[in-house]
């Protein structure tokens, strides 16, 4: 599949093209916050231990836009994402 017809990209490259970033442990960022999303497959992120929640993912200094392991891979070199 071309990757410019992947379903997962819609515009990302605005704010995740070339970014830093750090693989990290979601943690919640305030009380009433309990989940992120994968910026590309919408994947969530929490505290949560149901098998279907992500606990460990790719993530931008401030923490507000989170990857996942799949589309770290898939996506990494379209990006030129760097690590830390």
């Amino acid at each position: 599949m071309n990757q410019g017809d992947d379903w997962r990209l819609t515009g990302q490259e605005r704010f995740l093209q070339g970014a830093l970033l750090h693989k990290l442990r979601w943690t919640s960022p305030r009380p009433d916050w309990d989940h992120d999303h994968c910026a590309f497959c919408w994947q969530k992120f929490t505290e949560d231990t149901s098998p279907e929640a992500l606990a460990i993912g790719y993530t931008t200094a401030d923490r507000k836009h989170w990857i996942c392991e799949g589309c770290f891979a898939d996506f990494k070199d379209q990006f030129a994402w760097q690590l830390e």
